[in-house]
């Protein structure tokens, strides 16, 4: 599959610089809420406290309205060592299919790599067959089940 081009773009690591980027934070709460239609009202002290404990979260916008974006966190596991674990990776429904997802995919990689860490993990929900697709394209692989039990 040959890349596509994408439109003139940026990348922002929204939470390595709150005070310069955090008007960042707020417009990134609809798209976020698209995956996540759960997150509390309170968008934005929410993901600071996320923040606060080790969370990070990364944008990729265009024409000032972001397309994509990443949250994640580094932590050492027993089973794959230092782990670069995306909690979400979400791009706007209308502009699936153009590469903003890949690439901030990508992104998270190379950061990943950088920080040193063993492997690059997510989870996705079994009624996402789409995104799976685009995960297999991307070179990530199944590894184990994910299991998971309510408590509240």
């Amino acid at each position: 599959m040959t890349p596509k081009a994408l439109p003139p773009h940026e990348i922002i690591a929204v939470s390595d610089d709150l005070a310069r980027h955090g008007a960042w934070l707020t417009r990134s709460s609809a798209l976020h809420r698209s995956l996540r239609p759960a997150l509390p009202k309170r968008y934005a002290p929410y993901m600071r406290r996320m923040f606060a404990e080790g969370a990070e979260m990364t944008i990729l916008y265009t024409s000032g309205a972001v397309r994509s974006l990443a949250v994640y966190r580094c932590h050492h596991t027993t089973f794959h060592g230092y782990r670069f674990y995306v909690d979400d990776l979400v791009t706007d429904d209308a502009q699936r299919g153009r590469g903003f997802g890949a690439t901030l995919l990508r992104w998270c990689e190379q950061r990943a790599r950088e920080r040193g860490c063993d492997t690059l993990d997510l989870e996705s929900g079994v009624q996402r067959p789409l995104t799976h697709r685009f995960y297999f394209r991307e070179g990530l692989e199944i590894f184990a089940f994910g299991f998971c039990k309510r408590l509240q």
